[in-house]
């Protein structure tokens, strides 16, 4: 997956606004969210994304399994796992796939894809870990 480190290249997705507090710079370079379990890195804070006016979210799957999600417009260290599928989405027009850690195969979150192709990333929050990669 490709970073983009300028704010007029980052893919936007309509109605969604980047995180108000998230700028990208030599700092938040080093900065990652990982993979809770094997620390591979997923993504960053300069792609977090307020979708449906909101960064985080919290939604039950036809389960009752409760899930709080943080919305991000890039990632990387992922794949998908079946299918799309538009039953019981979250996010009315979008179609979404379960993604995995490609490093230890965790369900880390959801790509959700609309009808008119914009796309981005729900990781479930307690499957990330922030930390700071400087030190590596």
């Amino acid at each position: 997956m490709l970073f983009f480190k300028n704010d007029a290249l980052r893919p936007q997705y309509p109605g969604a606004s980047v995180h108000p507090a998230d700028h990208v710079n030599a700092t938040d370079e080093e900065k990652w969210y990982v993979c809770n379990q094997c620390h591979q890195k997923i993504t960053q804070p300069g792609f977090r994304l307020n979708v449906q006016g909101r960064h985080e979210h919290t939604y039950a799957n036809p389960s009752g399994i409760v899930y709080n999600i943080k919305c991000f417009s890039n990632a990387q260290g992922y794949s998908f796992l079946g299918p799309a599928s538009t039953e019981f989405t979250w996010f009315s027009g979008h179609s979404w796939r379960i993604i995995i850690c490609t490093a230890c195969l965790t369900h880390i979150g959801w790509h959700f894809k609309s009808n008119g192709g914009a796309n981005f990333f729900g990781f479930i929050s307690d499957r990330l870990l922030f930390k700071s990669t400087s030190s590596e």
